[in-house]
């Protein structure tokens, strides 16, 4: 078994074309058919099925393809870790819950691209709990989040604390007490999430029972409440990003406090300049 075996599979496993792999790894087609096959006959099953001219991922490929990942991240690892002393470079895959990925990340991103050209940052975004399964899994080099959990083999470093605001349409004027709440109807991510969490605890505390309709798309839920159809509780990043220029006014409850966001990392991830570049610059732009 090669290292070029592994690679090819993995490529092909993503992209379902052994054409379109082939592009990607600059090489022909037929060497990358007989690469794998030769892989399928030295581990004794089929890691592909053939439909037509279509092939699609066996479930035994799908087993293959979490090994062959961690292979090939602990490789990438063994690279960076003979010479420590490099500049940031390569791939760096971060990943991020909506709201930290629309509120707080654009900017920043954007320095870290000016200041580490030679960097490729992928961002990925997800629930937090897939987001820390990727980082377990190393599929991701790092994730933020917004809860603060143990996770076996990862390690966690806080970055920021989210403020947050119960946003409302100026049509339904002001909103700055709890009772002015009744009879509206709240758009909240869906279970899971912990700004959902925060303000179903203070809804709960305040004595409200209040509707709630799930929406997984901040553009939606802005949408939502700016249309007048209720209130949602949100970041002051997304406030600022969305809600401000949609015609809703963001309002502060002291009750509902401040969740503070970590970064997570895979404690066998080793040394990885570019991942921590980027937390060095997390704690430089946040502090």
């Amino acid at each position: 078994m090669e290292l070029a075996q592994i690679r090819m599979f993995k490529t092909v496993a993503e992209v379902g074309s052994i054409a379109r792999a082939a592009e990607l790894l600059h090489c022909v087609p037929s060497n990358i058919t007989a690469r794998i096959k030769a892989l399928e006959a030295e581990l004794g099953v089929a890691l592909f099925l053939r439909e037509g001219r279509g092939l699609r991922i066996s479930p035994s490929g799908q087993t293959f393809l979490s090994y062959a990942s961690k292979i090939l991240a602990l490789t990438a690892e063994a690279k960076r870790a003979v010479d420590p002393s490099a500049d940031p470079s390569g791939p760096l895959r971060i990943g991020a819950i909506e709201s930290s990925a629309t509120g707080r990340l654009p900017r920043l991103l954007a320095k870290f691209h000016k200041r580490y050209p030679a960097v490729a940052l992928e961002l990925t975004t997800g629930t937090w709990a897939q987001l820390l399964d990727d980082t377990s899994n190393h599929k991701l080099d790092g994730a933020i989040v917004a809860v603060d959990v143990e996770r076996a083999h990862l390690k966690r470093t806080p970055t920021y604390r989210e403020e947050l605001l119960l946003i409302a349409s100026t049509s339904l004027g002001p909103l700055n007490e709890v009772a002015d709440l009744r009879d509206k109807t709240v758009f909240l991510w869906p279970q899971g999430c912990p700004y959902r969490a925060a303000m179903e605890h203070w809804l709960m505390r305040q004595g409200l029972a209040l509707p709630i309709v799930s929406l997984a798309s901040y553009g939606a839920i802005v949408g939502c409440v700016s249309a007048g159809a209720g209130v949602a509780l949100v970041t002051k990043g997304v406030f600022d990003q969305y809600a401000k220029g949609a015609g809703c006014v963001g309002y502060e409850f002291p009750e509902i406090t401040a969740i503070e966001s970590l970064f997570y990392w895979h404690e066998n991830a080793g040394v990885h300049p570019a991942r921590e570049a980027f937390v060095a610059m997390l704690r430089e732009e946040f502090a």
